[in-house]
């Protein structure tokens, strides 16, 4: 069985709300934008990402590495879906003094992302590399396939035992639907199913992965880049 670890809760206010439940995943997301938004001026860089969970993990893997974003004049911001990101960057990259914009999405939203640094004047990224010099990372799939297989399934089944989930997630493998999956699919699903278990596992994964120093190269990177 994987130890529970220590954990301190994320810098953020409204992610730390929806971390244990008190404020649901949307609302804290609106609000978390709305908190950003009101720091931009002042930032040296903005991340800009496509929701609260990425934001948690980015919150986390900075606490875990030691840096404190706050103090770096690093704001997060979530966006509320890939689809926005034009409307963001073309707000900002016209800002005075414009602070450093980097960001992250899922593969399935690189073409969206690479559309909008394009729009907004900011780089046109033929390739995947070309996106991550601009400071824009793409998880493949997304995060939570990123985090799986940074850990390894196993010890992400390992990680449930240790906070009280994997009782629940074997009775999830035993629905018609998923019991002929292979694990990391069943794993990513039971990750995804519900809004409050997602934003928990976000911040857990990730302080796990930094542990083993196998945190995804596309948060890694993100981090490096500000």
């Amino acid at each position: 069985m994987m130890a529970a670890m220590a954990t301190t809760p994320p810098a953020d206010p409204f992610t730390a709300e929806a971390v244990d439940g008190r404020l649901g995943g949307n609302a804290a997301s609106v609000r978390a934008t709305a908190h950003a938004l009101a720091r931009v001026d002042s930032a040296a860089a903005v991340m800009l990402v496509e929701g609260i969970s990425d934001q948690i993990a980015l919150e986390t893997a900075a606490r875990c590495r030691g840096r404190d974003l706050e103090a770096d004049r690093v704001v997060i911001l979530p966006i509320g879906g890939a689809h926005a990101i034009g409307r963001f960057l073309t707000r900002l990259a016209p800002l005075d003094t414009r602070p450093r914009l980097v960001g992250l999405c899922d593969v399935r939203e690189e073409e969206v992302f690479r559309r909008g640094l394009q729009q907004s004047g900011l780089g046109s990224p033929r390739t995947r590399a070309e996106m991550e010099r601009l400071g824009f990372g793409v998880c493949v799939d997304d995060l939570e396939d990123e985090l799986i297989r940074a850990l390894g399934a196993r010890r992400v089944e390992a990680l449930f035992d240790a906070h009280g989930d994997l009782r629940v997630f074997r009775s999830f493998q035993s629905q018609p639907a998923w019991r002929d999956r292979g694990l990391e699919a069943q794993l990513w699903r039971f990750l995804r199913s519900s809004s409050r278990r997602n934003l928990r596992y976000a911040r857990l994964l990730v302080e796990a992965t930094v542990a083993r120093d196998t945190l995804p190269r596309p948060l890694d990177a993100l981090l490096a880049a500000v």
